[in-house]
């Protein structure tokens, strides 16, 4: 943490830009929105995306974030980064392309020297086509993001070096960018941050999530027994007729009494369960009970009794 404050692990994105997996303080905020901190290989994912935008809604309107990597023993290397945009260069109406430069001391990034950016003059064009990445020693990056529209107006702020923090990590559009936490939708149609592990409404994890419907019928019938029996962790369910009907409740080993006369469920209750069971079985078919989870038990009386797991609970 380089500033020395309290930060978490989540994910961030702008609408459909992202998810990315980051830290950062959520008390650090720019008009709302959060400062996130990327790791090498997500800013590679990260620079991707802006690429991808760019080339689908134009350069003028995205800003793009670009890793460029050496050695740290090469030689100085010129890179030469596009766009589609051009600009007027006189009276006349010519047009050049907006481009930029960016010369690479490698083996003095370790001292503290630092990239420059510059215009592309045929000088620069010359050394960029003489660049080629030598050196066999340790690996190095240089992360740069441009604001073309800036660039296009001739703003001399509009390309930045970023640098990483002494953690590796690079702030990309911090106090610049609308970044926002990322969100998880629970299987009970709720959404929690993507730091929030457990539901608030229902105690279910977020790696516990159902994967697959019939997965998910198994965790709705769980959670209506657990309104009754909060601690319960499975069930035993008979599909004799294809008729689901619950057998049994379980606390770990230790089965709660579901007797009508018991002083734990009610008729009610163990009715919705089971219905949501047999919908379930009935729409998706007996070949979707073993990857939901269902786990057959061989039994005198019924050929098709089984048990069901229930996610943990909140502990």
């Amino acid at each position: 943490m380089a500033l020395g404050r309290p930060e978490i692990e989540t994910r961030v994105c702008i609408d459909d830009f992202g998810p990315f997996d980051c830290v950062l303080d959520l008390a650090s905020r720019w008009n709302g929105f959060v400062s996130p901190n990327f790791t090498l290989d997500v800013t590679r994912d990260v620079s991707a995306q802006t690429l991808l935008m760019a080339d689908e809604c134009g350069y003028e309107s995205v800003d793009t974030v670009h890793v460029i990597d050496g050695r740290a023993d090469s030689r100085d290397t010129v890179h030469i980064i596009d766009s589609d945009m051009t600009r007027t260069v006189n009276e006349w109406g010519d047009k050049e392309p907006v481009k930029v430069a960016v010369r690479i001391p490698w083996r003095s990034l370790d001292r503290g020297a630092k990239p420059t950016i510059s215009e592309v003059t045929p000088a620069v064009r010359k050394a960029a086509r003489r660049s080629k990445a030598t050196g066999r020693g340790a690996a190095r990056s240089v992360v740069v993001k441009i604001s073309w529209m800036y660039l296009h107006e001739g703003s001399d702020t509009a390309v930045t070096v970023i640098e990483p923090r002494r953690d590796g990590r690079y702030s990309i559009g911090g106090w610049e960018w609308a970044w926002s936490t990322s969100v998880w939708w629970c299987a009970c149609e709720n959404y929690q941050d993507w730091h929030e592990l457990w539901c608030e409404h229902c105690d279910l994890h977020r790696d516990s999530q159902p994967a697959n419907p019939m997965q998910a019928a198994t965790w709705k019938a769980g959670a209506i027994l657990r309104t009754l029996a909060p601690h319960a962790t499975s069930a035993t369910v008979d599909l004799y007729n294809d008729d689901a009907r619950i057998i049994g409740v379980f606390v770990d080993d230790t089965e709660i009494n579901t007797a009508d006369d018991g002083d734990t469920f009610d008729t009610e209750t163990l009715g919705a369960a089971d219905e949501v069971l047999r919908q379930a079985v009935d729409e998706f078919g007996p070949d979707a009970l073993a990857p939901a989870g269902w786990e057959h038990i061989p039994d005198a009386r019924s050929h098709r009794l089984y048990r069901i797991t229930f996610p943990a609970a909140r502990p």
